[in-house]
């Protein structure tokens, strides 16, 4: 007898993945082995699911069908087998891989650990913290936690929350080189930047009479990828950045970092997603994970500057 559970199985990773390669390193099995699975279906029901190139799969119309009512299948299978297995009420288990930017990881994921893990005892957690953009697929991730704006992707997301930027230096630089009072006295000032092809170098300020956002252009002598390295600099003395408030609250608060210029702060926003390979059949542990990250990170979201922290 057919194994066309098994059969279907293969297609939904396939597809979900768009990759036969990236389907087979999940479920164990070779490119090869993957693709003749397809390719026996497509002989079964004799229309073809897929097109394939070198670097993406599409679906066919009559291939959306199939697996729109092969993921329900799929999904209702796995149910079942853990109804069975754990009883009608069966709750998230298994391994859950986790990667978190080091910021958010240490400030806002972490502290919640215990509570999630006492909460699903069943499941797994294994958690990484990066600053770099993984792939989920190549490093097995189910979630990553990611800073900035969502580029397209085939990649589901919720937002976590959001934090406001703020303009920060170290007490140490400051007393080399004075306090800036106004934006355009950075002109004056090391300021740190980033390497990102869509970052212009240019910081947005509040013009105090006009209300309106202005842009600053800002140069230094250190460019850098990812905030922790910016963070670090700047507790170091090298110069002034600016960075999500989450990112340095905790330098803020020890006295490390100062913030400067609030007056003209436009009040801007950096978003942080939770990203996952998904669809409407999520596992319950990611999902479960999400939702937890949801009800419970909003204390980022309430971060604010202390007082003491405000230089000037």
């Amino acid at each position: 007898m057919d194994n066309r559970a098994g059969e279907m199985d293969v297609f939904v990773q396939a597809v979900e993945l768009n990759s036969f390669s990236a389907a087979g390193r999940r479920l164990g099995l070779s490119p090869s082995a993957v693709s003749k699975m397809i390719s026996r279906i497509e002989e079964r029901l004799g229309t073809r699911l897929l097109v394939r190139s070198t670097r993406t799969l599409q679906l066919t119309p009559e291939g959306e069908v199939y697996h729109q009512r092969a993921m329900r299948i799929v999904a209702e299978i796995e149910e079942a087998e853990r109804a069975v297995a754990h009883g009608a009420s069966a709750k998230p288990r298994g391994l859950l891989r986790v990667n978190s930017s080091v910021p958010v990881g240490v400030t806002c994921v972490l502290p919640l650990v215990p509570k999630f893990l006492e909460q699903y005892p069943d499941v797994r957690l294994d958690v990484s913290l990066s600053d770099g953009v993984v792939d989920l697929i190549e490093e097995r991730a189910d979630i990553a936690i990611r800073v900035g704006p969502m580029r397209n992707s085939a990649l589901k997301a919720r937002k976590l929350f959001e934090s406001r930027v703020v303009v920060i230096a170290s007490p140490d630089y400051l007393d080399r080189h004075g306090i800036p009072e106004r934006p355009s006295d950075l002109q004056h000032h090391n300021c740190l930047n980033f390497n990102f092809r869509r970052t212009l170098n240019e910081w947005p300020f509040r013009n105090p009479q006009s209300k309106e956002t202005e842009l600053l252009a800002v140069s230094g002598n250190f460019i850098s990828n990812n905030g922790e390295t910016a963070q670090q600099m700047c507790v170091a003395g090298l110069g002034i950045a600016r960075l999500g408030l989450f990112h340095v609250i905790n330098d803020l608060r020890a006295g490390r970092l100062k913030v400067l210029l609030e007056a003209y702060n436009p009040g801007d926003l950096e978003l942080i997603h939770a990203v996952f390979v998904g669809h409407e059949y999520l596992a319950a542990r990611v999902r479960s994970f999400v939702d937890f990250l949801v009800e419970n990170i909003g204390p980022c979201d309430e971060l604010s500057v202390p007082e003491a922290a405000k230089a000037g």
